[in-house]
């Protein structure tokens, strides 16, 4: 079995896949379409992070890849429709760089209140600057928190500690934490926050969100913050508004183009405003974090290769069979559609298997039924597990 893994992921994937007797490659750079349908012959496993992007070209061209693992929280970059067809198992690492995002959050959300960006610019050009004018705690002061997910939550529970008032909104309805107070509108969160900052998925239905008509609305002079996707902002408009004073400052860490490879040069309308932090999209890139995403998501790709599970996939049914003592497992990935269960039972039957063990579960069109069984399964019943209707994919685990 063969893994490729590209974008610098952690070398504790590397190893933990490599233990389990899988051939690791590794690629220090994203790749483009061409490069990666070129890189992926003879692959089982890929691997990979923000700036790849696998279309349903890719998975065409590799119709026997088994599984995908983005060693980051999004899977936007990957089409988990053609992935879910092709009977492609995706996982991502949902909660491990939470902490680290919060933390960059906070420390943001610290430094634009302080001004500490420009006065660290003011002395390294030899210019000694003393003074509190502009200088703001944020003990007091209303944070505004759009997308109250696994990294809104916790920062709303971290800021309250730090005496912030915390609102949020959410198109979800999700419990507040702590004494945050749920706004019915992002408009209702505009009005009354003096620091905004975003947190929302990478769902289609979020590009754009939050434009002129949103600059225009938050409170004179507060603070803006997009830590989560690069195409849910217009740019622009935030030149705009901060180059009138409108807002006072931003931090940015996520671009709607951004390069593919360390060194690569970097373009925005941002560039060269004294009250902007940018970061390249560090928000999850700690060492921690990483280690802990290599670990997780390394896991993962390795559990389904070799026992069929696919707990927290993202696009297929979950099923967590464990290790078996048996002579072999067979799963089958199938349209949901009544009777296929029994079919494979019957075939199994028909060619005197006796099933040890059977787990089975359903997500949307798709079904996935994991038989252990206690003989070795023909390759003549093989042939007829594979001919049943609406099979995706029949894969025979040892």
């Amino acid at each position: 079995m063969r893994a490729l893994l590209l974008e610098n992921v952690h070398p504790t994937a590397v190893a933990l896949l490599r233990e389990a007797g899988v051939e690791v490659e590794t690629v220090d750079g994203a790749l483009g379409e061409a490069d990666l349908v070129e890189a992926l012959v003879g692959v089982d496993l890929l691997g990979i992070r923000s700036k790849t992007e696998v279309t349903a070209r890719v998975l065409d061209a590799r119709p026997d890849l088994l599984a995908v693992g983005a060693f980051c929280i999004g899977t936007n970059q990957i089409d988990l429709g053609a992935a879910t067809e092709r009977g492609i198992a995706a996982f991502n690492a949902p909660f491990s760089n939470t902490r680290s995002v919060v933390e960059l959050a906070v420390a943001n959300i610290i430094a634009m209140a302080r001004r500490l960006t420009e006065r660290d610019k003011a002395l390294h050009a030899g210019v000694w600057d003393k003074s509190a004018t502009g200088s703001h705690e944020i003990r007091g002061r209303t944070l505004g928190i759009v997308g109250y997910g696994n990294i809104g939550s916790q920062l709303s529970v971290i800021a309250e500690l730090l005496g912030m008032q915390v609102y949020f909104y959410d198109t979800d309805d999700k419990l507040a934490l702590g004494n945050a107070r749920r706004c019915s509108s992002l408009n209702e969160l505009l009005e009354v926050a003096e620091t905004v900052t975003l947190h929302v998925d990478g769902r289609a239905g979020n590009a754009g969100i939050f434009g002129a008509e949103q600059f225009a609305r938050m409170r004179p002079r507060s603070l803006f913050l997009n830590l989560s996707r690069g195409f849910v902002v217009d740019y622009a408009a935030l030149h705009d508004s901060l180059a009138s004073g409108h807002v006072a400052g931003a931090a940015v860490d996520v671009f709607p183009d951004e390069p593919k490879r360390r060194g690569d040069p970097f373009e925005s309308p941002l560039r060269g405003l004294p009250n902007v932090i940018l970061t390249p999209h560090v928000g999850g890139s700690t060492e921690e974090a990483q280690e802990d995403i290599g670990r997780f998501v390394g896991t993962k790709l390795r559990d389904y290769a070799h026992i069929g599970s696919t707990s927290l996939s993202v696009n297929l049914p979950t099923l967590a069979p464990g290790r078996s003592d048996h002579a072999q497992r067979i799963a089958h990935i199938h349209q949901n559609t009544p009777g296929v269960l029994a079919e494979v039972n019957q075939i199994l039957a028909g060619h005197e298997v006796n099933i040890g063990g059977q787990l089975l579960a359903t997500r949307g069109h798709t079904g996935y039924v994991v038989t252990d069984t206690d003989s070795v399964v023909s390759d003549d019943a093989l042939k007829d597990l594979g001919q049943i209707p609406g099979t995706t994919r029949l894969r025979v685990l040892d």
